[in-house]
């Protein structure tokens, strides 16, 4: 029996690959060398080969690999049957053919039926079509993704899936650009944003490699997404780094230099009637001076002293720190809490520099608006399983879509004064307290910032 697997394994598999005649007559050849063999046993080696065959390849090529071995078993049995038992009658092998043919077909039909249950669960949407454009398979994700259901859909062309009247007009837009892309200018793969901010990832294989079908493949990859930007914002902050050791100090020694020797200039100025310009010149030294610090924070941010510290506590001191300056901009800062007990363990300093810089950039916000406008910021608070979620919500102007993907990249800003670093060393400290920060905006709706920071018990 191991001589015979040893030759079974390489025909099977050349007939699969190249479906030729020559390895079809191998088949015939391994039957007739079947002696004392049960036909249970033939139907076990072949299953244990497909196995093998089947174990690094996709579940949908499986299928077909499986589909094609079929006929190589048939060639293989009917070898077989005629050297097992030359004197019976053709009645009574094609009996047995039979019986043998359709246990083999039970047994196929099982793979079949498994690997199909694995493509219904897959985390992706699968779609197959055949040569026609007629949709042959479709998964429990893809219905999901299309809002449609299975049912309703196997069958159809891609003209009646596009004029399927639950079909939504978003998601048929996103068809009619899959189509362009993918069957007219025979992309493979295309990654796009749909209504609700997923990222998707669509995967074609054209017709040539799957015998005249086509399948599609769609993955969510939003949480991917997410982390290659995280990736590529501590990218830009360690090249800042870099830079800032370079040049910030040696920046810093002539600035006091100057700001001294102004200092000294100032009585002459005076009696010249030129004080402003000292003022002037010692102010701009000292934003300078600001700029860099900010600059030297943001590259190279002290570790956090941490302590413990109940998070409405310190939320009521910022608030207490920023009213003034609300009501004189026109706004009301409201906080709400669900967890009055929520604790958690920070560099109190830090932090509070992070939502004082998000406050008052939700002023700022607001006070661009128009004058009648009544802005609000609502500091909200809650538990989110291990971390204590802020909320900072404003209702000011908001931020388009390139704006909010800069909004953390070091010197970004549209301010006017600005030194575009609040928010990158922001970012940069809530990183090293081992939480988060995300956003969300829209034009003239408003902004949202969510800082996740882990609990203490």
């Amino acid at each position: 029996m191991q001589a015979i697997r040893k030759r079974y394994f390489p025909a099977l598999a050349e007939y699969i690959r190249s479906g030729s005649e020559a390895s079809l007559f191998e088949a015939t050849e391994i039957g007739k060398l079947l002696h004392g063999i049960h036909p249970e046993d033939i139907i076990a080696l072949h299953e244990e080969t497909m196995q093998i065959l089947v174990a690094n390849v996709e579940s949908e090529e499986a299928l077909q690999l499986y589909s094609r071995s079929f006929l190589f078993l048939i060639e293989l049995m009917v070898a077989f049957r005629v050297r097992l038992q030359p004197e019976q009658t053709p009645e009574q092998r094609f009996s047995e053919m039979r019986d043998m043919l359709l246990h083999s077909h039970r047994s196929f039909r099982m793979v079949k039926n498994k690997y199909e249950n694995v493509l219904q669960h897959m985390d992706s949407g699968i779609a197959i079509f055949d040569g026609d454009g007629i949709l042959s398979f479709i998964n429990l994700q893809m219905a999901k993704l299309l809002d449609i259901p299975r049912k309703t859909l196997i069958g159809c062309g891609l003209r009646d899936i596009l004029s399927h009247p639950q079909l939504r007009r978003g998601t048929k837009r996103i068809i009619l650009r899959l189509y362009k892309e993918m069957f007219l200018r025979r992309s493979r793969y295309l990654e796009f944003e749909d209504a609700s901010g997923r990222h998707l990832l669509v995967t074609v294989t054209y017709g040539d490699q799957l015998d005249g079908d086509y399948l599609f493949s769609v993955k969510d990859v939003t949480e991917f997404k997410q982390i290659e930007q995280t990736a590529y914002q501590n990218d830009k902050l360690a090249m800042l780094g870099k830079i800032a050791a370079a040049i910030a100090h040696e920046i810093r020694n002539p600035l006091t230099s100057i700001r001294g020797f102004i200092q000294l200039l100032k009585p002459l100025l005076l009696q010249l009637g030129k004080e402003e310009y000292a003022r002037i010149i010692l102010a701009e030294i000292d934003r300078a001076n600001d700029i860099i610090y900010e600059f030297l924070n943001s590259s190279k941010p002290s570790a956090p002293m941490k302590q413990r510290e109940y998070i409405n506590f310190l939320l009521k001191e910022v608030i207490m720190l920023c009213e003034s300056e609300a009501l004189m901009k026109g706004c009301g800062i409201n906080l709400e809490s669900y967890d009055q007990d929520m604790a958690i363990s920070i560099d109190v300093k830090q932090v509070k520099q992070v939502i004082l810089n998000i406050i008052r950039n939700a002023m700022d916000a607001i006070g661009e608006q128009e004058q009648e406008h009544v802005g609000r910021i609502d500091v909200i608070t809650r538990r989110e399983g291990s971390f204590a979620e802020i909320k900072i919500r404003d209702n000011g102007k908001g931020m388009d879509t390139t704006t909010l993907s800069r909004l953390f990249d070091p010197f970004f800003t549209t301010k006017v004064a600005g030194t575009g670093l609040g928010l990158s060393v922001s970012y940069r400290i809530i990183r090293n307290h081992g939480g988060s920060i995300r956003v969300a905006s829209n034009p003239g709706e408003g902004t949202e910032f969510n800082i996740y920071l882990p609990l203490v018990e």
